[in-house]
């Protein structure tokens, strides 16, 4: 018999009955009746459930054992009674009738418990992540993140991809956040940068020739945590293509990825392919975003010109100063009481914006504040515009053209929260296509890329040459996933002349871009096809499949919301000795001042 265990915890069923085994695993769970000890032993296949009878050789041993030590228990496998089998365990039907226990280690006092649901504080969890991670729930979520790379990695490769992996030393690249840098010892002075993403390497394979590469790649960014990013590090499916249009993107990627959630979905519907393709112009002005949510079903009106001129001053004259008036369409509304207004108008003040006004219709017409004001001609060109019927409503949001499509947005996704109209047990993707090349940076006034930098421009050369900057248009694309961004994309940029001129519109001069960029642009220079491609998030995949709120539940080591590794102690300090043989020295910001009570 082998020395740990002739079967796991989870294999034995009723036909292995009158036969002996041998388990080992962790002390899940003990419970004391009188004359019998049970143990439930768990390892990462599942849980048997061993008794030890009262006076049994192992029976003292058991009784000492504390939760989550490992065992390891030799005896014969017999049937439960009837009434005892568990129907929730695989396992639910026999029970190790243990002869023979050996203690392989002993668990301290727990700090957090594994078994049952009790909810920890999270940097206990982190702390201690190997206790979290043995927890039932977080454990499967780890085990579906590999199924799922698994299933990723083999439908690429029969698209035809092939894999490989990139540099993790590089050099800086503005991806749009900060990089992570690496002293080089042997270079004073001098840094690597761990890639935001493998984006000038990829496209380097197209140019030496390789024609579908894709990994599971990491990428390392110095941002601020949210629920849907984690700090520090991540993983995408990075995939670049040649000789492809955008269309070739899409129509070889979708089927891949609704593959992978319809194999996971376990019911839940998935989109067919092809995806939703939404312009970005249309987003902001529907979703008041460009990242849609499809399974809200509410769709945003522009109703500026139905204001404009009216009778109801306020929007009157911000359409008149050239600001804009979203409608919001809210079905069935219009019979909720006056409480659920007054309501909603209380959490917009408290997002700092000056109210929402709502008008609401019946058989007879428009009502409201809102609708005493205005001409019952507007009232009902707003109506038609919003298709709305008799029993709904209507809310807006006014103000600025940068501000308020984000709002009213955000108006659309809590509206449909209030009235439960988003669509349960559902994945819905789209294409946010059309992305502006450039945008304006509010602190600087300057012109900055809005996207990917190496993005292909909308008319090349001629539109670069030609036309208001703000007016560009990209060959750059979204996947978006029930309200995520799964992943950035593009057709790029593989023409040296028009790279050039595109940073120098961004503020680069010819010279900074052969500094930054000399490699990837002397490449360009030897022949270099058109290509494409794009990098969906692993990470928030996963997120979605496990119907996750946050990211963290679904990365094994994360760090915490300020970047911390509390398991590990990182970051941390660097001996003066490590510090000296990398030439650096250490400028650091005076502490703050303590505050004291008088």
């Amino acid at each position: 018999m082998h020395a740990y265990r002739t079967h796991t915890c989870g294999a034995l069923r009723a036909a292995d009955a009158g036969s002996q085994a041998r388990l080992s695993g962790w002390v899940h769970s003990k419970r004391d009746h009188g004359g019998l000890l049970f143990i439930d032993l768990r390892d990462h296949y599942g849980i048997t459930q061993c008794v030890f009878p009262a006076g049994s050789p192992a029976f003292t041993a058991a009784d000492a054992a504390r939760p989550e030590s490992v065992i390891t228990v030799t005896g014969q496998i017999v049937l439960r009674e009837a009434n005892t089998v568990n129907p929730r365990l695989p396992t639910g039907e026999i029970e190790l009738r243990v002869a023979d226990l050996v203690l392989q280690s002993a668990a301290d006092v727990l700090p957090m418990q594994v078994a049952g649901e009790e909810r920890f504080p999270e940097d206990i969890r982190l702390r201690y992540r190997f206790l979290d991670l043995r927890r039932e729930k977080l454990h499967r979520n780890m085990v579906l993140r590999s199924n799922v790379i698994t299933s990723v990695r083999r439908r690429m490769i029969e698209a035809g991809f092939l894999e490989y992996q990139t540099p993790i030393l590089t050099a800086s690249s503005p991806e749009g956040a900060r990089d992570f840098l690496v002293p080089a010892r042997l270079h004073p002075g001098k840094f690597y940068a761990l890639p935001q993403a493998p984006q000038q390497f990829k496209q380097l394979l197209m140019v030496a020739g390789f024609d579908r590469y894709f990994q599971i790649a990491p990428c390392f960014r110095d941002e601020a945590s949210r629920a849907d990013r984690s700090p520090g590090e991540f993983y995408q499916l990075d995939f670049e293509m040649s000789y492809v249009t955008q269309e070739d993107v899409f129509n070889t990627i979708e089927p891949v990825i609704a593959g992978v959630f319809e194999e996971f979905a376990e019911g839940r519907g998935v989109t067919k392919p092809p995806f939703p393709r939404i312009p970005y112009d249309t987003a902001m002005l529907e979703f008041g975003s460009d990242k849609p949510d499809l399974r809200n079903p509410i769709r945003i009106a522009d109703v500026t010109q139905q204001y404009a001129g009216s009778g109801f001053g306020l929007f009157a004259r911000i359409a008149a100063s050239g600001g804009i008036v979203r409608a919001i369409p809210a079905p069935g509304a219009g019979s909720q009481p006056r409480s659920f207004f007054d309501k909603l108008n209380d959490w917009a003040k408290a997002e700092g914006q000056g109210g929402l006004g709502y008008i609401t219709y019946d058989a007879e017409g428009a009502k409201g504040p809102i609708a005493r004001n205005l001409e019952a001609d507007r009232a009902e060109a707003i109506r038609v515009a919003c298709g709305l019927n008799p029993g709904d409503a209507v809310f807006f949001v006014a103000g600025k053209p940068d501000i308020a499509p984000k709002f009213a947005g955000t108006v659309r996704t809590r509206l449909a929260e209030e009235l439960n109209l988003i669509e349960k047990g559902s994945f819905r993707f789209c294409w946010v296509t059309d992305f502006p090349m450039y945008e304006l940076n509010e602190e600087t006034g300057q012109i900055d890329f809005s996207h990917n930098p190496f993005s292909m421009p909308q008319g090349e050369l001629e539109a670069l040459n030609t036309q208001d900057p703000l007016t560009i248009k990209a060959y750059q694309y979204d996947i978006v996933c029930n309200g995520i961004e799964l992943s950035s994309g593009a057709i790029r940029n593989h023409r040296p002349d028009i790279m050039i001129r595109a940073f120098e519109i961004a503020g680069y001069t010819a010279a900074d871009v052969e500094a930054r960029f000399g490699g990837m642009l002397n490449a360009f220079r030897y022949g270099a096809p058109p290509h494409g491609g794009s990098a969906p998030g692993i990470d928030r995949m996963v997120m979605l499949l496990a119907d996750e709120p946050n990211i963290r539940e679904v990365i094994l080591f994360p760090l915490n919301q300020q970047g911390e590794d509390l398991l590990m102690g990182a970051p941390a300090e660097v001996p003066p000795a490590r510090l000296k043989e990398l030439s650096l020295k250490l400028d650091l910001p005076a502490p703050k001042p303590r505050v004291t009570g008088s």
